[in-house]
């Protein structure tokens, strides 16, 4: 189980030390900076998150309500996430936006697999 989603972990643990990590730290980095850019970020990292867990259980996941219980467990995570930074951290705060902006990009993900699934070669139905 761990072997087949092992991008998957990969992808989750980046995602733990961003979310934990002190954000003094991550305000030093050079990056474009606006008002709501954080909740891009939110969303494109767990579009990403739940995009390698499709892809790494495809076979498993067939059917719709597959696909949509496989996404609960980004949610959670994001979810146990923004608990955790409320509670061990002190330079960040858990935010219902941020979890919002999570549950988007788990729905952005899996509408782009469905129709991927739908539209795309036929190599990619399985």
């Amino acid at each position: 189980m761990i072997r087949k989603n092992i991008f998957s972990i990969i992808v989750a643990l980046v995602i733990v030390y961003l979310s934990l990590t002190s954000s003094e730290r991550i305000d030093k980095l050079p990056l474009i900076k606006f008002s709501g850019f954080d909740k891009i970020v939110h969303c494109i990292m767990y579009f990403v998150l739940m995009s390698v867990l499709i892809y790494e259980n495809r076979k498993s996941v067939a059917r719709i309500p597959g696909i949509f219980l496989l996404g609960l467990i980004p949610f959670f995570f994001g979810l146990i996430l923004e608990l955790l930074q409320s509670w061990i951290t002190t330079t960040r705060t858990g935010s219902i936006y941020d979890l919002l902006f999570n549950l988007a990009g788990i729905l952005f993900a899996i509408v782009f697999f469905l129709l991927a699934r739908r539209f795309g070669k036929e190599n990619f139905r399985y």
